[in-house]
Parts: C-alpha cells; sequence; structure tokens
C-alpha cells in the first residue's frame, strides 16, 4: 500500500475529510496508513491477555449498523485508570501518553444488530465493565496474534492499541458508579437528559461517551450501540447545548477578553467578545503537520454558527463541539453571555492525530488563566495575534464572527449618527 498517493490529494480536502469520509476516492486514508507506521508498539506474543481494563470500551463505525465492540485493557494488572481519564492526559510527555494508550490491546467481536434493548449475557458483562468506576480484570483470549497495523490513531478519538478478533472474554466482578447505574437502571430517561444530569453531578466526559457507546443510556426499546467516533461529538453538543442555552440568560460581558496556550506543536487563541451568543472555531495546519502532510501553506479553515446554533454537521469536525462545550463551561461558571471567537494553529511538529480531546483539555487549560483585557475588538485582534504565524488579516478575512461584530458596531455607529442628526 503505498502512503505516497497521498501527495497528489490537496490539503484543503484532507482538513474536510479527515480520514473519516474518504473524499479522496481511495479505499483507505493514506495519511492514517503513514500515521500507524509511525508509533512504536510495544511487541505482543500469544493469543491471551490479562490486564485491568481502565474500564475501556470502543466500539467501531464502519459497516453500521453491523459494528465491532472492541473491550480494551493493558498487559497489566493494577490501577490503569489513567488510561481513560483524558482530565489528567495534558500532564504527561505525549510519548508518554502514546506509548501508554497504544499498550490497550482490543478484542473485537461483531454485532450484528446495534439494538441493546435486551442485550446478551457478554454484551451486559462489556455494559457492566464500561461504567465501572475502577478498573476490572478481564482475561481475553483472541484467534490471531495482535498486528501493528490495528493500531488506532483518528482526529476524533484516543490513541488505542492493536486488535485481534476475540475468541473468548471473562470479566471479573466490577463496581459501577452508582450515578451512571442509577441511569443505566432507569429505562424511562431519555439518553439526552441522562448525559446532562450525569454531567452536572460530576460525571465525566470521558465516562458520559463510554456508557452512551454501549448503550447504557437512553429508554429501554431505543437503546443503542453507538461508534464512539460519533458519541464524543453526542455528548460534547448535547452538553454544550444544554449550557448555551443557559448561557444566553445571562448579561453581556462588559469588556473584550484574550486568552492564549502554547503547547508542543500548538497555539490556542481565545477571544471573548462581549455580544449576545454567536461561536466560531477554526483551525491553520500548517505543511507537515497531521492534515496538511504534503502541503505547502498553511490552510485555514473555520466554522461557526449565529444566535440560533447550526443545523448541519461542521466539516470542521468533532473539534468544533469540544471547543465548544470547553468555552461554553467557562461563560457558564461566570455567568456571562460572549460571542467566543476561538483559533488554533497546528505546526509541523504535530503530525499525529490523538482525538478531539485534546482540544478540549487543552481550552479547558486555558480558560482557567488570566485574561488580557480590551475595551475594544481591534486592541483584542491585535493581542490575539501576538505570537501568531498565521498573518491577523488571514484569520480575520475568515472570520464570520469578527465580521458580525463589526457589523454590529458600524450599525451602532451609525443609529448614534442619526440619533446627533436628528437631535
Amino acid at each position: 500500500m503505498d502512503v505516497k498517493v497521498g501527495m497528489k490529494i490537496p490539503p484543503q480536502l484532507c482538513m474536510v475529510c479527515r480520514g473519516g469520509k474518504l473524499l479522496c476516492g481511495l479505499t483507505f486514508c493514506p495519511i492514517e496508513v503513514a500515521n500507524t507506521l509511525k508509533p512504536r508498539v510495544t511487541s505482543v506474543t500469544g493469543n491471551e491477555v490479562y490486564g485491568s481494563s481502565p474500564p475501556s470500551v470502543f466500539v467501531g463505525r464502519h459497516s453500521y449498523p453491523k459494528v465491532r465492540v472492541y473491550p480494551s485493557a493493558p498487559p497489566v494488572v493494577g490501577d490503569t485508570m489513567l488510561y481513560e481519564d483524558s482530565g489528567r492526559w495534558l500532564s504527561m510527555d505525549m510519548e508518554e501518553f502514546l506509548s501508554m494508550r497504544l499498550s490497550l490491546l482490543r478484542g473485537g467481536m461483531q454485532v450484528r444488530d446495534v439494538s441493546v434493548a435486551n442485550p446478551d449475557y457478554t454484551m451486559q458483562e462489556i455494559q457492566v465493565m464500561a461504567i465501572s468506576s475502577r478498573p476490572v480484570e478481564i482475561d481475553m483470549r483472541v484467534s490471531k496474534p495482535f498486528s501493528e497495523r490495528s493500531v488506532r490513531l483518528s482526529e476524533d478519538t484516543p490513541p488505542m492499541g492493536p486488535s485481534a478478533p476475540l475468541q473468548k472474554i471473562a470479566i471479573s466482578e466490577s463496581k459501577a458508579d452508582q450515578r451512571v447505574e442509577k441511569a443505566f437502571y432507569d429505562t424511562d430517561l431519555l439518553a439526552s437528559e441522562a448525559m446532562s444530569s450525569l454531567y452536572r453531578s460530576g460525571v465525566t466526559v470521558s465516562q458520559l461517551t463510554r456508557a452512551l457507546s454501549v448503550g447504557a443510556l437512553g429508554t429501554g426499546r431505543r437503546r443503542r450501540l453507538v461508534p464512539t467516533r460519533w458519541a464524543i461529538t453526542a455528548v460534547d453538543s448535547t452538553l454544550s447545548d444544554a449550557l448555551v442555552r443557559r448561557i444566553k440568560g445571562y448579561s453581556e460581558l462588559g469588556e473584550f477578553l484574550v486568552f492564549r496556550r502554547e503547547t508542543p506543536g500548538n497555539l490556542f487563541v481565545g477571544i471573548l467578545a462581549p455580544s449576545t451568543w454567536r461561536y466560531e472555531w477554526g483551525e491553520a495546519w500548517f505543511p507537515g503537520s497531521t492534515w496538511n502532510l504534503w502541503g505547502t501553506n498553511p490552510e485555514v479553515m473555520i466554522d461557526y454558527e449565529d444566535y440560533r446554533g447550526r443545523d448541519t454537521y461542521p466539516d470542521i469536525g468533532g473539534c468544533y463541539y469540544a471547543a465548544r462545550l470547553a468555552v461554553a463551561e467557562y461563560l457558564d461558571a461566570v455567568r456571562r453571555q460572549a460571542a467566543p471567537i476561538l483559533w488554533r494553529e497546528i505546526y509541523p511538529s504535530f503530525n499525529l492525530p490523538v482525538g478531539v480531546w485534546y482540544v478540549r483539555e487543552n481550552l479547558r487549560e486555558m480558560f482557567r488563566s488570566k485574561p488580557e483585557r480590551f475595551s475594544s475588538l481591534a486592541e483584542a485582534l491585535r493581542h490575539a495575534s501576538i505570537g501568531m504565524r498565521v498573518p491577523l488579516e488571514k484569520w480575520v478575512s475568515r472570520s464570520h464572527v469578527v465580521k458580525a461584530l463589526r457589523s454590529v458596531t458600524l450599525d451602532h455607529f451609525m443609529g448614534d449618527m442619526h440619533d446627533g442628526d436628528r437631535g
């Protein structure tokens, strides 16, 4: 399989596709193929794995509604909660993080019907494992050796280690998180209501994604297995929708706030403008970065919504909703309404997809920092541009929210002029 074929693919297409839509017409994503060859996976011998699942379960999306379910565990017994705790991953070196996540060995079982209204014994065991509050020991036997080529690196999901067809699994007794367990047994509770209620009680995004993915939430007859990739976006979207509805009832910010966060290979910038709600998330991928491996110039993409929201899925993908949740959490905490402008620059050294958690957790951390304060949009933009490698003019020319804010400012100015004339 020649990954160099990707050099003929325009980076603009890769940025929209991100390995999920195969817009290039190939039967595989050449970038994902290239990426699976980069990390070094600890070699695994034999066809049996015994270890402590964090817990971890992955649900694939290919051939939906016939999907594969992958209970996962590293060949380690003990406290492995860190393997699934995205809130703690930022403190890890990227190589250490990848090594940890790629040691999760996955046993895949084919499921012909995504409905889990009446799960069989094995699926019910996997559901209970998925909502456990602590690691669960599992013993998996697979029908063939694990292959490094089955390592999963995705724009949406965290990295996962190699897989093999599951032949047999034994799951030890688990202790469910009582909050999630209550929702699991409430078959009259809508999934969206369950997610919002559990989130308010302190259940993490990772826990909610896992529960939704294995069909542990929702009304009884409508419970379904949800591919993990879709479940992540569904949780980010549902939670941020609820927060934004609340934010729209708050008073507007009285000034412009500018936030900034730098990480290896990335720059995150956030401007919160005094306004009613409108929102945008923008990304600039530099040549040599994940979705612009073969380009020659930085490629900028921005998606947005106005006060009414949006009714189509953003081209920019799941990061849109991960970022939206992070900024909505901040605005809800300070009880203010604003128009967030969130931009990210991704540099050549950042050339592996690691999942949308990276955006969500970095922005959460960014909004914990102290912002710079300004009285005008022009001042806020000038300050935000410090350290950015894409010219501010290019960002602004693509920005829907900047254009809207400038229009509102001009309308107010013209209104004041007319009032003066009438005076």
